[in-house]
């Protein structure tokens, strides 16, 4: 117990001189070793409501198959890094771009007051227009002044994110992208960006502004595709709303989601740094009285004893 209680220590310390270290140089990222995994836990009742206030010994993890040992909790309504992804291009022309700005306002009404904020606009490429804000409005003024064209750098959008987001403040880091899925003019793969992901510990929450073309046409398909696989190998969710009643509802939703969430931590059992891709399974056990629980993350990651 006693050797347990000092590698957690040892583990603090070292997340505090990676924070003040990186502070005073941003280019330079510090690369501390450690095998500590963090995971965030979503709990919903079979009819979608978020279940909080659960404590740790209703959970179990399996790293592997093999049960885990919890050695951090926190259920906590604690602020977020959040990748704001905007499709600017020309296929969200009209009535998509409107629709959308409108729902992120209700969005950034009911997240965290203290979330930070990286705002992400793509067409033919993605260009960061706020770097590590936590002024709401100013992100909402940054949006009135773009305008749709030209094409859709979705992936490298996505890439840029996950590399904004993981370098943020917050422990818990998540993407928002508001898109109709569509790519044709990134210079990354989908490939590359899954495996970036996969290596991170972001969820992705993808809302699909696409209107009844779109669930028609192949390409539209596709991007949905995308975006369905992004959401679910991070332990989040995509959305593809007909009304505007609903769109407006799913970020409502996505944003009390990022207040009700569980993060959690473990030493795994037999850990080798070998580069190897490790599954993560989590069950939870319901109090008494309660329905069946569901609980949502990410599907696993890559053994390696770094953190960027």
């Amino acid at each position: 117990m006693l050797s347990r209680i000092k590698s957690f220590l040892v583990l603090c310390l070292a997340a505090f001189f990676v924070s003040a270290v990186y502070s005073q140089n941003e280019e330079r990222p510090v690369r501390v070793t450690t095998d500590l995994v963090t995971i965030t836990l979503t709990v919903t009742d079979p009819y979608g409501r978020y279940v909080s206030g659960l404590k740790k010994h209703a959970f179990t993890i399996y790293d592997e198959g093999e049960e885990q040992e919890i050695s951090f909790f926190s259920n906590a309504d604690a602020p977020v890094s959040i990748g704001i992804l905007f499709d600017i291009s020309g296929s969200m022309s009209g009535e998509k771009i409107q629709r959308a700005r409108k729902a992120l306002e209700r969005f950034v009404s009911i997240s965290h007051p203290m979330d930070e904020y990286f705002l992400i606009a793509f067409n033919s490429r993605a260009q960061l227009l706020l770097d590590r804000t936590r002024d709401s409005d100013a992100l909402l003024r940054k949006l009135t002044l773009v305008r749709p064209k030209d094409n859709t750098a979705l992936y490298d959008a996505v890439y840029l994110g996950v590399e904004k987001v993981t370098r943020g403040a917050h422990q818990r880091k998540a993407i928002l992208i508001i898109s109709d899925g569509q790519d044709n003019s990134s210079r990354y793969t989908f490939k590359e960006v899954k495996n970036l992901l996969k290596e991170s510990d972001v969820t992705i929450y993808a809302v699909g502004i696409m209107d009844s073309n779109d669930m028609r046409d192949v390409i539209g398909l596709q991007g949905q595709a995308f975006l369905d696989e992004l959401a679910a190998v991070s332990g989040g969710k995509s959305f593809y709303p007909k009304t505007n009643v609903e769109l407006d509802e799913i970020f409502e939703r996505i944003a009390i989601e990022l207040r009700n969430q569980y993060s959690v931590g473990y030493i795994p059992k037999n850990f080798k740094p070998d580069g190897k891709w490790r599954r993560i399974k989590v069950k939870v056990k319901p109090p008494k009285g309660m329905p069946r629980l569901i609980v949502r993350t990410r599907e696993g990651y890559y053994a390696t004893p770094t953190i960027k």
